[in-house]
């Protein structure tokens, strides 16, 4: 069997590199054209929201996606900073009608879930992508002028081009950079997502907010057009066992108890919520050079290329910015499809690599104890929004 690209991995990264590269008519001249491989028996995204820049809604729009995002994504008026331990205010960014205004997009925030269902129905719709779901690659090597994937249960197929989609803890980049696993960050995820009219009135939100303390940082904000909250708490720990498969119930105990001396708007939060999921963190150093994205007739997408931390909430949207980017590459480049996937990496390795960066530094100021997070809570009190605005990241693209 035969195709000019193969996706592997029917996550959010997939998906929108299969829509991205079905819309601009990428392979669809020839052969049995495009299709995106999923491990899973069926799409599932897990229960936790994602914060989607305007650099990120710009391009979901682009795709004709505007509509379905308006009904079923939230778009909050401000982004707050607050102290975990006094609950002050220390400083505020506004969203809504200011990020229009000045990115030409929203700042949206949405559960995976109902992004993946968005991004699947758009494949879908569009036509011409074959999706295979319950099969496992193996591997894939190159063969002459193509590359050959074997699945674990035997079966081969072949494509021009194989795009590695398949997450932090991507078989395919083991194979293909040896450059080992991921590394465990020491940071643990509580994340819990429940019905806002399940909550106590006073802790119902509709803006995004971020509160700081010694050590941990929890950010909260509205899904699926505010009738949800989704709900993060980041604090150090390790876990026992394979960090690769740990995806668990949590204690709601031991959140608790990690927050005891919160102030009261974040702890009774926490109180509020019996059900938790717990997540161990991991990433990778920021990219060094665009051979980390792509080799020859294989490339990487997403936390496959570039798994980031989450404090800068870009993980999703590198991966549709990605999407994007290969896309425009392959629709330059049609007769070339190496040179197609080296341009995609020249033009993508160094903007995820300063995300990346950025993402680790943000964790560390979140975290701060003693004098420094004194420091932190003035400058953020004193300048405030210039802190918080990222023009160089929500701007990006925009010609």
């Amino acid at each position: 069997m035969e195709h000019n690209m193969v996706i592997v991995g029917g996550g959010i990264g997939g998906l929108a590199a299969a829509l991205a590269c079905g819309r601009q008519g990428c392979f669809g001249l020839q052969g049995e054209g495009l299709r995106l491989i999923e491990q899973a028996p069926a799409f599932t995204e897990v229960g936790a929201g994602i914060q989607l820049g305007p650099n990120v809604t710009r391009i979901l729009q682009g795709w004709g996606l505007e509509q379905g995002l308006a009904e079923v994504a939230s778009f909050p008026e401000r982004l707050e900073i607050r102290s975990a331990l006094t609950t002050r205010l220390l400083g505020m960014l506004p969203l809504g009608a200011r990020a229009q205004a000045t990115y030409g997009a929203p700042y949206a925030t949405i559960a995976r879930q109902d992004l993946h269902t968005l991004l699947r129905k758009a494949v879908e719709q569009l036509g011409g992508v074959d999706m295979e779901l319950n099969t496992r690659i193996a591997s894939a090597s190159p063969a002459g002028q193509r590359v050959q994937l074997r699945s674990e249960d035997g079966s081969e197929q072949s494509a021009a081009c194989v795009l590695a989609a398949d997450g932090v803890w991507s078989k395919l980049r083991s194979q293909w950079l040896n450059d080992g696993a991921p590394r465990v960050t020491g940071h643990l995820a509580f994340r819990a997502m429940v019905p806002q009219f399940a909550l106590p009135e006073a802790l119902r939100s509709e803006v995004v907010t971020a509160w700081l303390g010694p050590d941990f940082h929890a950010v909260q904000y509205p899904v699926r057009g505010g009738e949800w909250l989704n709900v993060v708490v980041i604090v150090h720990g390790s876990i026992v066992g394979d960090p690769a498969a740990w995806d668990h119930s949590a204690n709601a105990g031991e959140l608790r108890a990690r927050l005891a001396y919160a102030g009261s708007g974040l702890l009774d939060l926490v109180h509020a919520i019996d059900d938790w999921r717990l997540w161990p963190l991991s990433d990778r150093p920021p990219l060094q050079g665009p051979h980390q994205m792509a080799i020859g007739r294989l490339a990487l997408l997403g936390d496959a290329a570039h798994p980031m931390r989450p404090y800068l909430a870009q993980g999703a949207g590198m991966a549709i910015e990605d999407a994007q980017q290969l896309a425009l590459s392959l629709q330059a480049h049609t007769a070339d499809l190496p040179a197609a996937l080296a341009h995609y990496a020249a033009a993508r390795w160094q903007r995820n690599a300063r995300v990346q960066a950025r993402a680790i530094r943000n964790g560390r100021i979140f975290h701060l104890q003693g004098p420094m997070r004194v420091a932190r809570d003035v400058s953020m009190k004193l300048l405030g929004e210039k802190l918080l605005d990222v023009p160089w990241l929500y701007g990006y693209g925009i010609q």
